[in-house]
């Protein structure tokens, strides 16, 4: 942990500040804390820092299956990896944000996973702190730690242990339908940011034709089955699956429709990727569609409620392959 994010960090329970106790005499001022606690202003609370992360959830949640894919697959859509810059082009569009905005802000990244869109922050110059329930954190600390202007935090959503109108950019891709509450989770951002902040969140989109996915025929089996064992028949099937949905993609006229029917997720045609490519992401994906404990679509009337209540302005909600919403404070 570097000394710098102490003055953003509170106690999730009470607000209150926390004081630094490292495990080992610390030399320098800006030395980082590998491992450590924090302590509440009142004593009662403590919190500790391993791996150079502060963590203030429990080590095993309902996000589980979210550290083992973010565990397993690490790099797989960062762009410094895939050689495509498909997590930049959703940042930009989703946030509507400008690079030469975000350089020398603070910017919370809210269920960072592995650190896909951290790493499209952190290139444009900005302060990130990319906050995670799971243990995906470790994963994207490995990925990005070459940063200086990265901070990884273990934490949850629903009592963020930072302190009230800290950022001025605060976004959430891909992250809100797996809570278990999605409207609680997102009124926690918000109060995150400062006068003139802005905020990017996106949700699933609860219209028909989302609906309609074969995901939610299985999910009530894929749910209640042991995430390893759900992830070997996946890493078994999914190639095989996915060499479907790509044949009946090339039926004229009725091939989108076709390729629904397969429960895989296939981004032949959508993204510039080799097929060693297509097979990993399609893994990624489907295992993400089938495993999360949540997954909550939303409405377009819902999201616009949710951002007007917050007391947010220009509000904007659009589809950019996600339900987005963006607003300023």
């Amino acid at each position: 942990m570097k000394p710098e994010l102490l003055n953003r960090l509170r106690c999730p329970q009470t607000g209150q500040p926390l004081t630094l106790e490292p495990d080992t005499a610390v030399k320098d001022v800006g030395d980082e804390i590998d491992s450590g606690w924090l302590i509440s202003e009142d004593g009662r609370h403590r919190y500790p820092i391993h791996g150079g992360i502060p963590r203030f959830v429990p080590e095993s949640n309902y996000a589980d299956n979210f550290g083992m894919q973010w565990n397993h697959f690490a790099k797989t859509q960062l762009d410094s990896h895939s050689c495509h810059p498909i997590s930049a082009e959703r940042f930009w569009n989703a946030t509507g944000w400008q690079p030469e905005e975000l350089r020398g802000q603070w910017v919370l990244d809210v269920g960072s996973g592995s650190g896909r869109f951290a790493e499209v922050a952190l290139n444009a110059g900005a302060i990130v702190v990319a906050l995670d329930y799971s243990s995906a954190v470790d994963a994207c600390n490995a990925n990005l730690k070459q940063h200086p202007n990265l901070h990884v935090v273990q934490g949850d959503v629903y009592a963020l242990p930072f302190a009230l109108g800290t950022f001025p950019y605060v976004y959430s891709l891909g992250v809100l339908q797996h809570t278990p509450d999605v409207a609680s989770a997102f009124a926690a951002l918000p109060p995150m940011l400062e006068t003139d902040g802005r905020l990017c969140a996106d949700f699933y989109w609860n219209r028909i034709l989302t609906l309609l996915n074969p995901k939610y025929l299985l999910r009530p089996f894929t749910t209640k089955m042991s995430q390893q064992k759900l992830f070997s028949w996946l890493e078994k099937n999914v190639p095989t699956m996915l060499h479907m949905s790509q044949f009946l993609g090339c039926i004229p006229i009725v091939g989108r429709l076709l390729k629904r029917l397969i429960p895989v997720v296939d981004y032949t045609g959508i993204y510039p990727l080799s097929q060693q490519q297509l097979e990993e992401w399609a893994l990624l994906d489907t295992f993400d569609m089938l495993a999360p404990a949540y997954d909550k679509p939303q409405s377009v009337e819902t999201v616009i409620s949710w951002f007007k209540q917050a007391g947010l302005n220009d509000v904007e909600v659009f589809h950019w392959g996600h339900l987005v919403g963006r607003g300023r404070k």
